[in-house]
């Protein structure tokens, strides 16, 4: 059974939650607040948190960095805050998607489900070595790509950046993430190097460039690899 910990203060939401899960099978404890939610995390060992940023004793971010201090269960962000400040903060400090409220709980369920699906196709000590499209393949440990039976030449830089997209598979990379592993920067003024880069890698990948199967822009949040 998947065991879901739902971290909200709002009891009526709780409950909805509770009884949708419940009604799909899903195992489900829920934490008021975050130092709950931490408490509950190491002692039950959910295998997904929905978690509120809106805490009454701290917020969500410090849970999140609480978890990823030595978890990597997959972290769905429930939250009013809809300025992407927000959610560069959350998904930066290790949040793994992030849903808005009001939200459908159609979608908040195939999203849940998403997340699972990825932390179960995903080894915790991953020996990712070679990935496959359709159109492409990447060798990780050769450091080689080829399209269509031949090698494409990518830049140093380039290659940084497809590196870590691609061993996240689905998982949003925030602009910030990205600068600082590969360029070593945080500004945000700087993310037009990024999508500098990213074309050039479509360019080079993918078959319609300007509407990218694989490298996929999130406005004003960041990027991801989708296989």
């Amino acid at each position: 059974m998947t065991r879901v910990l739902v971290v909200e203060d709002d009891p009526q939401l709780v409950r909805a939650l509770v009884i949708n899960l419940q009604a799909r099978h899903y195992g489900v404890d829920a934490a008021p607040d975050g130092a709950t939610a931490l408490r509950l995390a190491a002692s039950r060992q959910p295998d997904v948190v929905l978690l509120d940023l809106g805490l009454p004793d701290m917020d969500g971010v410090e849970v999140i960095k609480g978890l990823r201090g030595w978890s990597r269960v997959p972290i769905l962000v429930l939250s009013a805050r809809q300025a992407s400040d927000e959610k560069v903060a959350a998904l930066d400090a290790g949040a793994d998607d992030y849903v808005t409220k009001p939200f459908s709980m159609d979608e908040l369920l195939a999203r849940l489900r998403a997340a699972v699906r990825r932390t179960e196709d995903t080894p915790l000590l991953p020996e990712l070595t070679l990935v496959e499209t359709e159109h492409f393949s990447i060798d990780l440990l050769a450091k080689k790509v080829a399209r269509g039976g031949k090698d494409v030449r990518l830049t140093p830089t380039e290659w940084h950046l497809l590196e870590v997209l691609v061993t996240n598979p689905g998982r949003l990379i925030t602009q910030r993430q990205l600068l600082q592993e590969v360029w070593g920067v945080t500004q945000s003024n700087k993310t037009n190097y990024l999508r500098v880069y990213m074309a050039q890698l479509r360019r080079k990948l993918e078959t319609d460039p300007s509407h990218p199967r694989y490298l996929i822009t999130e406005p004003g949040m960041g990027y991801r690899f989708e296989e």
